[in-house]
């Protein structure tokens, strides 16, 4: 009786015990690492919220004119070319994925990294040059007129100013990310799994189409939602080919119509729609699971392919590469060093001056938010933290067109509101205070590109071992002295990784600057997309080059370390 007795008295101990007390509090009370994540959150969702709020303002008929005219052919091209390039990417980049994944054959190491190397060249930059190519003044209609004499009314030539050319130069531009991600889906597969079913009868293509296609899926499945986001979001390839889709019809409203409400309304039917792609990917992934129950893992030895296979195998991978990059990268500098209406040197050096201070003090803003959230939340344990700024990430699925406009209303709003309250205490007005600065260009990188500076790091956070930590608090280490001596020599390798890929997206990126840029600031991707525009191919060869050339530091990196990550798999 006595011992029962006790048993509730010391129960009632552990619970009023102190560690516990702290843990209620922690669940009561969120910590610094919550609070810091809700405010990343509330910074990513302001310019959405302000669209919203925006979308209920008149248009003084506007918006009628534009649903009974123009808003079915916006959406129309948007779907099509969605499930255009959707489609192209799938069959590419998946198909590409299989077979250096599992084959041997002639030139697969070097197609191996190679596949990637149109993640350096933007849509709206292959536009430029297969429009060149292939327009009628361009070699390959010059070259059919000579060879048969035919003039140019005497034959059919496809227009790549279309839709179809929109998917296939987005197709070009895309497919590297289902590539990558349906080459670590098959690379991680049981051998096991593939064995058995060639035991039971399947063919190779079978074997593909039955086992190693479904077991992927959930990577294959992201990279096309990823692809699908990216081709909603493009404004420079579809606004060169006069394609109407919503991120035209966004920019239109706002600098040709004069209609921020009007805008609001499109942007926020295009955000819907990248929504409903996201609500597609994850309902895709179900129920299902994809584990593999085997530790025989990965596929030490590839099939090899001999004779014709092999080179049709070549040819297959080579073909995305040379339409992707190297045909593209050759017409540019050919463009750029035949052309005398080019931009002067001084001209280049200060628009690549302004996209270096851009991308850099991008890269280390959203790098340090990332970094600093994730620290904070990662010494406070929490996962409503963690969720949080995964949450934050989501940015990245928001168009650059939207976040543009979202960014617009807020900080006029925000401008109009400290205007009066000075103009109130002082009698004299502040005017703009963050509109049209380039800190409104910052605050829309930190929005767009937050994930890409999160996840690298998130994922280098995860394959420290939490004990490393704890070792340093016993030898006497401060909080932020395990943070600088031990987590972030640790994480220089995805620091590095984070701040270059954020650098070269910024670069990229054009609707949001477009936009939002100050008076009289260009970048190189604005100064290419004004002179494409004006029919000055030529003189938009030089920046799109330097725009590839930066971009393919990360393209690298990002190689060596799927094959690096191969070669550890594989040992």
């Amino acid at each position: 009786m006595s011992i029962a007795a006790d048993q509730p008295a010391s129960a009632s101990a552990r619970i009023e015990g102190p560690g516990t007390r702290r843990s209620l509090t922690a669940l009561a009370a969120p910590g610094a690492g919550t609070l810091l994540a809700f405010l990343l959150c509330l910074v990513v969702a302001a310019p959405l919220l302000a669209l919203l709020g925006f979308v209920g303002q008149p248009t003084q008929g506007l918006w009628t004119h534009l649903a009974s005219t123009v808003l079915g052919e916006y959406l129309r091209n948007s779907a099509l070319l969605c499930l255009g390039v959707g489609a192209g990417t799938l069959a590419v980049g998946t198909g590409a994925a299989w077979l250096v994944t599992m084959y041997r054959f002639p030139g697969q190491r070097v197609l191996n990294w190679a596949l990637v190397l149109p993640l350096a060249m933007p849509g709206y930059v292959l536009a430029y040059a297969y429009t060149d190519f292939l327009q009628v003044t361009g070699p390959v209609q010059t070259l059919l007129r000579e060879l048969t004499g035919w003039g140019w009314r005497d034959y059919w030539f496809p227009n790549i100013r279309s839709l179809g050319g929109a998917v296939f130069v987005l197709t070009a531009a895309f497919y590297p990310y289902v590539y990558v991600l349906a080459r670590a889906g098959f690379a991680e597969q049981s051998q096991c799994a593939l064995e058995v079913s060639r035991t039971l009868g399947c063919t190779p293509f079978a074997a593909f189409r039955r086992v190693g296609l479904p077991l992927a899926r959930p990577a294959i499945a992201a990279g096309i939602a990823f692809v699908m986001m990216e081709t909603l979001a493009d404004f420079g390839a579809v606004a060169y080919f006069e394609l109407r889709t919503f991120t035209t019809g966004i920019y239109r409203a706002w600098y040709a119509l004069g209609s921020p409400a009007a805008a609001a309304q499109l942007a926020s039917l295009l955000l819907l729609l990248v929504f409903a792609v996201l609500a597609l990917e994850w309902s895709a992934r179900g129920r299902g699971r994809f584990a593999n129950n085997t530790t025989h893992i990965f596929r030490k030895e590839r099939v090899e392919l001999e004779g014709w296979r092999g080179w049709a195998a070549f040819g297959l991978c080579l073909l995305p590469v040379l339409v992707g990059f190297v045909l593209p990268a050759i017409v540019l500098a050919g463009m750029a060093w035949s052309t005398s209406d080019g931009i002067g040197l001084a001209r280049l050096l200060h628009l690549t001056g302004n996209t270096a201070l851009l991308g850099a003090l991008a890269s280390v803003v959203v790098v340090a938010m990332a970094i600093t959230g994730l620290l904070a939340a990662n010494r406070e344990g929490s996962m409503v933290a963690r969720s949080l700024l995964r949450t934050a990430a989501l940015g990245y699925a928001v168009p650059g067109a939207v976040i543009g406009v979202g960014i617009v209303i807020a900080l006029g709003s925000f401008d109009g509101a400290a205007d009066q309250l000075v103009k109130a205490v002082t009698g004299t007005g502040t005017g703009l205070i963050l509109s049209g600065t380039v800190m409104a260009l910052l605050y829309a990188y930190l929005v767009r590109f937050f994930a890409a500076g999160f996840n690298p790091l998130e994922a280098g956070m995860a394959k420290i071992a939490p004990t490393l930590g704890d070792a340093a608090r016993v030898l006497g280490c401060a909080p932020l002295a395990v943070a600088s001596r031990v987590t972030l020599p640790l994480l220089r390798p995805s620091l590095i990784s984070a701040l270059l890929i954020v650098l070269v997206d910024v670069m990229k990126e054009l609707p949001a600057t477009l936009i939002l840029r100050p008076f009289n600031f260009d970048t190189l991707a604005v100064e290419a997309f004004q002179l494409a525009t004006t029919e000055r191919l030529d003189g938009a060869a030089l920046p799109s080059l330097v725009i590839v050339a930066v971009g393919l530091v990360p393209v690298v990196m990002l190689c060596r370390m799927l094959d690096r990550g191969r070669m550890t798999a594989i040992s």
